[in-house]
């Protein structure tokens, strides 16, 4: 079953409504989705203060007649105009994952489990299975956390970081783009050819002959100002 549509802004419309039209207080709190004791409110200016009216004609979610006729019945419903324009879907960025405080500080050893089990993991695979940061998986790498010496490699399934789920389907996501690496680095490499491959044979350099074997002698090496002096 379709989910009728509201305005998008439905307090700023229903402040809208009951300044510029004569529609009843259910008919706006129906088209808003409000209960009609708060466009009540609204009437009374007891609620949304300050906030500034939105035409619902001009933006395109009813029409003047549609107004007009529901002012003439009070039990006609508005209903949305179908938008001329579609909207692009919008793609929610994914929040990064929390972890209790409590655990927070497992993260290293499970990051240096991961670098001893599973070097194929980048920094980004890291940080999307444990919620770290790459300044610290950096440390860990290169041993330099403040505190290295305590650092030991757990599964971060253990820890309660992740799910077994969660790890097995990483794993198989880091393998893969590191076997597509892998096979790209190679077709890059087989397709460079030696140096002596790429030159003809005809552009190789020429021995100079050496002197008495039509070579020129000494005197041809002169400077045109030592053959004047001669």
């Amino acid at each position: 079953m379709a989910v009728e549509q509201k305005p998008l802004m439905p307090k700023a419309t229903a402040v809208w409504l009951v300044d510029n039209s004569r529609l009843t207080f259910e008919q706006i709190a129906d088209f808003c989705g409000l209960h009609p004791l708060e466009v009540k409110g609204i009437a009374d200016d007891d609620v949304a203060k300050g906030i500034k009216g939105q035409d619902p004609v001009t933006s395109g979610q009813l029409t003047r007649e549609q107004i007009a006729e529901a002012e003439k019945d009070s039990k006609k419903r508005l209903k949305m105009m179908t938008p001329k324009h579609k909207m692009p879907s919008v793609r929610l960025k994914r929040a990064p994952r929390y972890t209790p405080v409590s655990k927070r500080q497992d993260k290293p050893d499970a990051v240096y489990w991961i670098i001893r089990n599973h070097p194929e993991f980048a920094d980004a695979d890291i940080i999307k299975l444990i919620g770290t940061t790459k300044a610290t998986i950096q440390k860990i790498r290169e041993r330099s956390h403040w505190n290295a010496t305590n650092i030991k490699a757990v599964d971060p399934v253990t820890l309660g970081l992740c799910s077994q789920l969660e790890l097995d389907l990483a794993v198989t996501r880091a393998s893969a783009k590191h076997e597509r690496a892998q096979k790209r680095a190679a077709k890059k490499g087989a397709s460079l050819k030696p140096v002596s491959e790429t030159l003809a044979p005809d552009a190789q350099p020429e021995p100079l002959p050496e002197i008495g074997e039509g070579a020129p002698a000494p005197d041809d090496y002169k400077t045109s100002a030592e053959l004047e002096q001669d």
